[in-house]
């Protein structure tokens, strides 16, 4: 098996607000990928004590658990546990009902001998190569169908298109926005590798276009992850004016990549 697992902060004088982990058991059987892209709140605090980086590494850390150790435990399950935990270990000092409490998108797979499940929640990205090339991308798109310009909108902004209908979803507070993911499960042999993304290193394909998701998989197996996120670096500093199809997006974002080969 290999794996590689590259994060880098968007902002060297900032934290790192993505969480990445590998998790394969000491039984040998199986293992499980979660990347977790933490949402940046607004200049409130959105009412909690903690940063974001405490939040992603709490929730992070507990989804990694739970997909290791109770690999029985379907994923649905799994991610709504570790929100409610993570929410336990904050509710009695942060205002958990702000729209702009820390939250995050996640992307998790997990694997055994005969499947491999996958959860992905709001812009986080997951890739499926099959052993004989082709690759699927499994994508929650209810961000990306909003409007442009609902995106630059005070709705945006201030929160109040998470987390609803007609908005998007993401891993805040609420352990029941677990079932809103994009969640399904393919047989082992039909998965020869994998790889999870937050949007930073995904701009590659969604916004810079330098080619399909079969194009950046094939970037990851022959170059690694760690030449995806600096060629994403490469063209954000060559083309400012990118900022006008990015929305309200940063620059440089957080990016994180993680590569498996089963």
């Amino acid at each position: 098996m290999r794996t590689e697992l590259v994060s880098r902060p968007g902002d060297p004088a900032r934290p790192n607000e993505d969480f990445a982990s590998v998790g394969l058991p000491a039984c040998g059987q199986g293992g499980s990928v979660v990347v977790l892209d933490g949402v940046t709140p607004p200049p409130d605090g959105g009412g909690c004590l903690h940063s974001v980086p405490w939040f992603t590494a709490r929730l992070g850390g507990a989804l990694t658990e739970l997909t290791v150790s109770a690999p029985d435990v379907p994923l649905v399950e799994a991610l709504s546990l570790a929100v409610a935990r993570t929410a336990a270990a904050h509710a009695e000092t942060c205002d958990l009902s702000h729209p702009r409490t820390p939250q995050a998108t996640v992307a998790v797979a997990r694997w055994s001998a005969e499947t491999v499940d996958y959860l992905v929640l709001s812009d986080a990205v997951l890739l499926l190569a099959s052993p004989d090339g082709p690759v699927t991308p499994v994508l929650d798109d209810r961000l990306a169908r909003l409007p442009r310009e609902l995106l630059r909108s005070a709705a945006y902004v201030d929160g109040s298109l998470r987390n609803r209908e007609g908005g998007f979803f993401t891993a805040a507070a609420d352990p029941a926005v677990a079932a809103r993911a994009v969640t399904g499960s393919v047989p082992r042999a039909g998965v020869g590798a994998l790889a999870a993304l937050s949007d930073g290193a995904a701009r590659w394909t969604e916004t810079f276009h330098e080619g399909d998701w079969t194009d950046l998989f094939a970037l990851l197996r022959a170059r690694g992850a760690e030449a995806l996120v600096e060629r994403v670096r490469e063209r954000e500093r060559a083309d400012r004016s990118g900022r006008a199809f990015l929305g309200n997006a940063k620059t440089h974002d957080d990016a994180t990549a993680v590569y498996v080969e089963l």
